[in-house]
């Protein structure tokens, strides 16, 4: 098919934005075109057409600045690969009391070297429960308590002059049963019942059933909810009030490229599609990782890439290690799809290695991870919003001479603080009796030992559990990829337990996790000798450092090393220009390792102390301490 003429949609705009316009619509029309014959074959030409009408439509609005981001990115078109890359994480209302809130605390997150801040579910939810905000009621409103559009769009633009790049959740899978959509199919609207699966008995349903999950298998059982006023079986696979999108419905694709376009066009950067791994749906699978997802994300990839380039697709799909690269694509979607991606694997990994003091399991399962596209992020995290699944492949932990399914369970008791010795202050949530699985939750802070060894008021205690914090997070940090900060955890933040007195998180233990941003804790950063200083300052450094090093560029794979002592984790970076191993002691005990370990001259210097630690004899590493060894390619 001949591409769009341009020109005749963009009639009036200046000439040189007509020319800028047209080059990307030439250079992203193929990708569109590909990805909408992957999803939608009989539609794939006409929505192409539409596609680009809604992108022409959205550019006309765009405002100049933003314009003017769009040809920066285009010049450097992987901004956000660069080590200065560091990622904060946080609710608005917790962090700031709002968006303007956020605005005034643009400061605080600059001094720690963030450059990309998602703030947590900020589109408008269903009153009542709404699954931390993701059951949305509205895209194109901000929740009321945190302020306005206007509010947002201000907070992007202040954000945007301190170096700053914003993300916002888009719930992709499913919206709240009150959003218009679903009132307009509850109330009988043909058009808009197509938007959703609305069954009028339990036969299908029943043959779907087996063979989906349950994500909530506590509280929300089963994936089908009877809805009274449209006397119908409604697609509900994460609570019985968010319904599920029909995607095959090419309508349901146009509502999505139009508010793509329209977050931004506030100034938004990053959009994270959010339950992205659920969207398609076909009979006798899991309806999870459909190939259809790719397609249609490099679809509305290539629609953004043509109306506003600087923002990029991070996927929220948190699946197993064989299903995650597809997200940022592969085989005929290489580079199309998303743009950065959640390597939870390395999370659990971290939490695993932390508690048996051992790597091997995680070397295993990171050397069997399949590599990502070039052009594309691992964002990199210790904790999240979310609570922990110990996603242990049981063949890994065979590999290694584990159980896989004891394993899990040791973690689980572990960080929960049942297991002897564990100073872990983690909660149960979900547990399965059927399957055996039980995940966590808590604080970085808290499940790391901090919270236990204040309260024991032990000095040496507190110090390993810093050291070991800090730890952690120079594993995250040193990877590679996009690192992020979960809200609070710069300041060693611990669990919130008075979370069981507000009755719309009571029956949740996520939210102990969750904690209002302590604004008096965060003067303590300044005062030496607080674990909040310790930490704040740990962490900046560790960013300050890694913001100067080549080899951080996420664009160079991470080799993770045999283990030749366990309890020891050797990481190998190699850049054009750099040359960089990570070392990491994971115990509270001093380690050694050979020194041809570390394949790197004695001129090697330490980024982390500006020492030359190398010499012919074996390296010696302090209970907890991380080396991050570089030296010229």
């Amino acid at each position: 098919m001949t591409i769009p003429d341009a020109a005749g949609l963009l009639d009036g705009e200046p000439a040189h934005d007509q020319v800028v316009f047209a080059a990307r619509l030439q250079r992203y029309w193929p990708d569109l075109l590909a990805g909408l014959t992957g999803a939608y074959p009989e539609h794939a030409v006409e929505m192409a057409q539409r596609a680009v009408e809604i992108a022409a439509s959205s550019f006309r609005r765009r405002p100049e600045d933003l314009r003017l981001l769009d040809l920066r990115r285009h010049a450097d078109p992987q901004w956000y690969q660069h080590p200065r890359m560091l990622g904060y994480a946080a609710y608005a209302d917790l962090f700031a009391g709002g968006l303007r809130g956020v605005i005034d605390k643009v400061d605080y997150l600059a001094e720690l070297g963030v450059t990309y801040l998602h703030l947590m579910p900020l589109l408008k939810p269903r009153p009542g429960p709404n699954d931390g905000g993701y059951a949305v009621m509205d895209y194109r409103a901000v929740r009321e308590d945190l302020g306005s559009i206007d509010d947002l769009r201000e907070l992007a633009t202040a954000l945007r002059r301190v170096g700053i790049s914003l993300t916002v959740d888009l719930v992709l899978n499913h919206v709240a049963m009150e959003h218009d959509w679903a009132r307009a199919a509850a109330g009988g609207d043909h058009y808009y019942r197509d938007y959703f699966f609305m069954f009028a008995d339990r036969d299908i349903p029943n043959a779907y059933e087996r063979t989906l999950p349950e994500v909530f298998p506590d509280f929300a059982p089963g994936n089908f909810t009877f809805d009274d006023e449209s006397q119908s079986w409604v697609w509900t696979t994460f609570n019985t009030w968010q319904w599920d999108l029909n995607w095959r419905n090419p309508e349901v694709f146009f509502e999505f490229a139009d508010i793509i376009c329209w977050l931004a066009n506030l100034g938004v950067e990053c959009i994270r599609l959010d339950a992205i791994a659920f969207i398609v749906k076909r009979l006798g699978t899991s309806c999870q990782n459909q190939p259809e997802v790719h397609a249609i994300t490099q679809a509305l990839r290539a629609i953004a890439r043509i109306a506003a380039p600087a923002l990029i697709f991070k996927a929220e799909a948190i699946v197993g290690p064989t299903d995650l690269p597809a997200y940022l694509g592969v085989g005929k979607h290489a580079g199309r799809v998303c743009d950065l991606a959640y390597q939870n694997s390395l999370m659990v990994q971290i939490w695993s290695t932390l508690a048996a003091k051992d790597t091997r399991l995680l070397c295993t399962a990171l050397n069997r991870f399949p590599a990502k596209p070039p052009s594309t992020v691992w964002g990199t995290y210790l904790r999240c919003h979310d609570d922990i699944g110990w996603a242990i492949d049981d063949d890994d932990a065979a590999a290694v001479g584990l159980d896989g399914f004891e394993h899990r369970r040791f973690l689980s008791d572990f960080y929960a603080g049942s297991y002897p010795m564990s100073d872990a202050r983690g909660l149960v949530f979900q547990e399965n009796l059927a399957t055996g699985d039980r995940r966590i939750s808590g604080t970085a802070a808290s499940l790391i030992g901090i919270e236990a060894a204040l309260a024991s008021g032990d000095e040496t205690h507190l110090d390993l559990a810093i050291r070991r914090l800090l730890l952690a997070y120079q594993i995250v940090y040193g990877f590679g990829g996009l690192p992020l900060v979960y809200m609070g955890d710069e300041l060693a933040l611990r669990n919130d337990y008075d979370y069981v007195d507000d009755p719309a998180h009571a029956d949740d233990n996520r939210w102990v996790h969750r904690p209002p941003m302590d604004w008096t804790a965060a003067e303590r950063r300044h005062v030496e000798g607080t674990v909040e200083h310790r930490v704040w300052h740990g962490l900046r450094h560790a960013a300050s450092v890694r913001s100067g090093l080549a080899s951080m560029d996420a664009a160079v794979e991470t080799e993770v090393m045999d283990p030749v002592n366990p309890a020891v984790l050797v990481f190998q970076r190699r850049a054009a220009t750099q040359n960089m191993v990570g070392i990491y002691n994971v115990t509270p005990e001093p380690q050694r390792l050979p020194r041809w370990v570390v394949s790197l001259g004695n001129w090697a210097v330490d980024a982390l102390t500006g020492e030359s630690p190398l010499t012919d004899r074996e390296i010696i590493l302090k209970p907890y301490q991380a080396r991050w060894l570089v030296q010229p390619a």
